[in-house]
């Protein structure tokens, strides 16, 4: 905020201090992996009266993946954010929303998550309308609108929650809420817990206002919401209904699968309609929570680990193909399908960086987006949901047609010009040398480097499973044995 005027520091700046974020991550997920769970209780008070701050498995890979998301938007937005923009504060606004990421996930109390919610949100409120363009401000105030409501829900649920137990720590509600004598209260809570995060996630049927508002600002701010923001509603949902609302899990968590289903087929069949690259992939974003809360529907160890794997495979590959989207919207001035054609011929890099994502979030072997699908099928056969594991199947089938659809346009169509309405001309590319070395200049390299560095993570991810499967297998098991938790913030 010192440097608003001089925009070459404040991106400096922002690069460096980004990495730095990111190996804070790391050493946090490492200290996690080695202590099992970490806690703070601020300014001395001791839980449940103070502010707790708790990083379990989940928490830390939560972390990691918003330091991971920064630091490749740090690089990216050096090129792809204006001058002005920049001199209007897009780099403290973002490091705000960073905070209030992280403030989110590593809270242990509940209305600390909504005061961490308000300051992430009023901090993407200014983001998706930093320009002022009239798209942008007609998607600011659906996004506004619809997040006052969300919000007032939210406070709504937890004065009545508070009202029923006398307290707001998760490891005191684990407690509590188990004791209440006013269990349809309790039920109540939930269900309102249940429409908020619905909305923050973009769930069946509270989705609509997504896919208005996050194609509308700069590619950069498109991809962090994209990537993070619903993210954090699926973090909070699965925080509170493995460690709060456990009581009524029958009912509570078979609302929770049939929700899951409705969203993967409603947000995939929307992706399938579109013709614009960001309104597409917008809608997978809805598509994508699906399978996320899938696994807590499911409730078991496994299907909660293949919950967040997938949630760590989906920032990264849905972040990559809006990053790709918009390095293509750079060199052909549009981001409408109709309009594109002949990248491959011309640019046959930037095609195997677009399939590398593409494919993965199709769930295709052995990319990263196909173990987490294993993992929730496997964890849904074990617990025969065959109904929701037919559903993810068919829903992955429908993503595989969308980025096709999108590789067929964009990539393997002749360019406009040479195009035929009507008329696929498919020519074997052959790499002209001028064309190939086109794409590597100065200014597109700061878009590229994180590209890159999102599709070797996919590729690590794919042909390295069993390290990573360690990690989140952990989470799994935390977030379904909680009673470790609660010993460890109460002690």
């Amino acid at each position: 905020m010192f440097f608003l005027k001089h925009v070459k520091v404040q991106q400096w700046l922002n690069i460096i201090l980004s990495f730095g974020f990111l190996v804070s991550g790391l050493v946090l997920v490492h200290t996690v992996r080695q202590e099992s769970i970490i806690t703070i209780q601020s300014g001395g008070w001791p839980a449940p009266f103070g502010i707790s701050l708790v990083a379990d498995m989940f928490s830390a890979i939560m972390v990691l993946m918003t330091g991971l998301l920064a630091f490749g938007i740090a690089i990216y937005a050096v090129i792809s954010i204006d001058t002005k923009r920049a001199k209007f504060g897009f780099y403290p606004l973002l490091n705000i929303m960073f905070t209030g990421i992280c403030g989110s996930v590593l809270t242990g109390d509940i209305f600390n998550l909504f005061v961490w919610f308000e300051v992430m949100l009023i901090s993407s409120f200014v983001l998706l309308s930093l320009g002022g363009t009239k798209a942008q401000l007609e998607g600011t105030i659906k996004y506004v609108t619809i997040n006052i409501i969300s919000s007032t829900i939210f406070l709504a649920a937890i004065g009545i929650l508070y009202g029923v137990t006398g307290t707001l720590n998760f490891a005191d509600l684990h407690i509590k809420v188990a004791e209440a004598e006013n269990q349809t209260m309790i039920t109540v809570a939930g269900m309102l817990f249940l429409l908020t995060f619905g909305i923050k996630s973009a769930l069946f049927p509270l989705f609509f206002w997504l896919p208005a508002s996050y194609h509308t600002p700069p590619i950069a701010i498109s991809a962090v919401f994209a990537g993070l923001l619903t993210k954090v509603g699926v973090y909070a949902l699965i925080r509170v209904f493995t460690l709060v609302f456990v009581n009524h899990i029958t009912f509570t968590h078979s609302i929770l699968l049939y929700i899951a289903g409705f969203t993967m087929v409603v947000g995939v069949l929307g992706a399938a309609a579109q013709g614009e690259m960001r309104r597409l992939l917008s809608f997978h974003i809805i598509s994508q929570i699906g399978y996320m809360v899938m696994g807590l529907g499911i409730y078991t160890p496994l299907a909660l680990a293949g919950s967040v794997l997938y949630i760590a495979h989906n920032i990264i590959a849905k972040t990559n193909l809006f990053l790709i989207s918009g390095l293509i919207n750079r060199l052909k001035g549009t981001y409408e399908l109709k309009k594109l054609g002949g990248l491959f011929n011309l640019h046959p890099f930037l095609g195997v960086l677009f399939l590398i994502s593409g494919l993965s979030l199709a769930g295709i072997p052995p990319l990263s987006g196909f173990w987490s699908k294993f993992l929730l099928a496997k964890a849904g056969f074990e617990a025969e949901h065959y109904i929701i594991i037919i559903i993810s199947l068919a829903t992955g089938l429908l993503t595989l047609f969308s980025m096709t659809k999108i590789w067929n346009e964009a990539f393997w169509k002749e360019a406009l010009e040479n195009y035929e309405p009507g008329v696929v001309k498919i020519n074997i590319p052959v790499v002209n040398q001028l064309y190939f070395f086109r794409l590597f200049t100065v200014e597109n390299m700061y878009m590229l480097v994180p590209i890159m560095l999102y599709c070797l993570i996919i590729l690590l991810i794919g042909f390295f499973p069993a390290f990573f499967f360690d990690y989140v297998y952990q989470a799994g098991e935390q977030l379904m044995n909680p009673e470790q938790y609660v010993k460890t913030v109460l002690n």
